[in-house]
């Protein structure tokens, strides 16, 4: 399994990954970095189904190195990140040089951007290792703007001992906390991840 860009209220993956020095490889997956240009054409064409039309203020949670960030950049929108690895958040602040893009470090769960709203929060591979799930959505939905919208990047990974969060608890944990939400399916896309995978991945995009 590859854990993607999870990070943790603790800075460590539940399998003890250093953040930090994982930072120096983090692009190499394919989804990580969309160096490969069919990849990066996926995640763009997916973005710009699930953001706003409009160019608006993104908050992106666990961001990583910003590959994602960097994506809804280059749409207009003006862009927010956070990571708990400052490893992580040096390599997005390279990234989007030149940007109309801030990175902080902090917690994804309780982001340092005071009393700011946003008008999209995009949080991929992140909530599952979070210890209370529906608390974080609730803050995480404080976050926006009337109208605005949630797009959560999840899945189900491994056979044997499987660890992330079905969708149908993510669904059930957002439908007393938005007005509508759609769940789109993302396993059978190999373009996003640069080879077929067989676990549960997918998207919701929930409008408050």
């Amino acid at each position: 399994m590859t854990s993607d860009d999870a990070t943790t209220a603790t800075g460590a993956h539940p399998g003890g990954i250093d953040w930090d020095t994982a930072a120096a490889s983090f692009d190499d997956e394919p989804d990580h970095g969309l160096r490969d240009a069919d990849v990066r054409a996926a995640w763009a064409d997916r973005l710009a189904a699930w953001l706003p039309a409009r160019p608006g203020d993104l908050l992106d949670l666990g961001c990583g190195t910003g590959s994602l960030s960097l994506l809804a950049a280059e749409r207009g929108h003006r862009v927010t990140g956070v990571d708990l690895s400052p490893a992580m958040v040096e390599r997005a602040r390279a990234k989007l040089a030149g940007r109309d893009a801030v990175f902080l470090v902090g917690d994804a769960a309780r982001p340092p951007v005071g009393e700011r709203r946003f008008d999209a929060v995009l949080v991929r591979h992140v909530l599952w290792t979070l210890p209370d799930p529906g608390q974080v959505l609730r803050h995480w939905c404080g976050l926006l703007r009337p109208g605005g919208r949630l797009v959560l990047v999840e899945g189900v990974w491994g056979t044997v001992d499987p660890v992330g969060i079905p969708a149908e608890r993510l669904t059930a944990l957002l439908a007393p906390l938005v007005a509508r939400q759609r769940l789109e399916p993302l396993s059978g896309d190999a373009r996003l991840w640069g080879r077929p995978v067989t676990d549960e991945r997918y998207a919701v995009v929930a409008m408050v």
